[in-house]
């Protein structure tokens, strides 16, 4: 029972940071009613999570946005900026950033409480988390360097089309009025991805996100995460086999540090804390 209401404390702690992030992210909120995206100045500094530009209530940019942006419009001149952000996101947290601070994976976490029958992680889905880094090199760096034009907003982003696409349309009638194929088929994205969710874990997060692609590059340098107390590990693997997302060993590239390892470790060999990661 101790450590049932362990695991539930924790549980609700990592949800409360992740709702507080979400509303940050989103407190523009005339923005819901009147249909207005902000252009304020804090529009320009990245959120680290993803969280689209265009949605009426946020008050940040989209990382993955800024990144396209500053690569279709550079003339091929180097996006510093976007780019020391996502180095000091990338250094100092890494996929840390996936677990408590996107609005898209808490969106995920919750249709996955739906109850249908869920899809289990296997090789298959370990497979498909090589997705995202496809995604990554076509859509986000490719796309707009060839046809200077945000590739991954512009034709795949669900969490766009959730955020912005969908409200702007119902609050603007000449929106829906120019209405065409590539929104239908973005709303198509959105359903297959809402589907997807319901009975795979995070399936977004872990397959085709390459927000989630860049922060897990940092995972061998990341400050602050998850931590083994190799002392104290036997190697049972009883974390591993816990663990949602597809992971070798906790703290890898697919570790987003949401802490389900803890509650399972019988030696307590698994913290949180910053530095080295033994």
């Amino acid at each position: 029972m101790r450590g049932a209401r362990r695991k539930t404390g924790r549980d609700f702690g990592r949800r409360y940071v992740q709702l507080i992030a979400a509303v940050l992210y989103n407190c523009h909120i005339t923005g819901f009613a009147t249909g207005r995206i902000y252009r304020g100045s804090f529009k320009g500094i990245c959120a680290p999570g993803l969280n689209c530009y265009s949605c009426p209530g946020a008050v940040f940019a989209c990382p993955l946005g800024a990144l396209q942006g500053a690569l279709a419009g550079s003339a091929r001149r180097i996006p510093y900026y976007v780019l020391g952000t996502f180095l000091l996101f990338g250094v100092l947290l890494g996929r840390v950033i996936c677990g408590f601070l996107c609005p898209f994976g808490l969106i995920q976490e919750l249709l996955h409480a739906v109850p249908l029958p869920k899809i289990r992680k296997s090789r298959v889905t370990r497979g498909l988390s090589c997705v995202k880094y496809g995604i990554l090199i076509v859509l986000v760096i490719a796309y707009p360097l060839i046809r200077i034009a945000p590739g991954f907003c512009r034709i795949f982003c669900p969490a766009g089309t959730l955020e912005a696409g969908i409200p702007l349309v119902l609050k603007d009638a000449h929106l829906r009025e120019q209405i065409g194929g590539l929104f239908s088929l973005k709303v198509a994205v959105l359903a297959a991805c809402i589907l997807l969710c319901m009975i795979c874990y995070r399936a977004f997060c872990r397959f085709f996100c390459p927000l989630g692609a860049i922060y897990s590059l940092f995972h061998p340098i990341a400050f602050w995460g998850i931590r083994v107390e190799e002392e104290k590990c036997t190697g049972c693997q009883a974390c591993v086999h816990a663990c949602r997302m597809d992971v070798r060993r906790v703290g890898d590239r697919e570790c987003i540090h949401c802490g389900d390892c803890r509650n399972v470790c019988p030696e307590r060999a698994i913290r949180y804390g910053g530095g080295s990661k033994k």
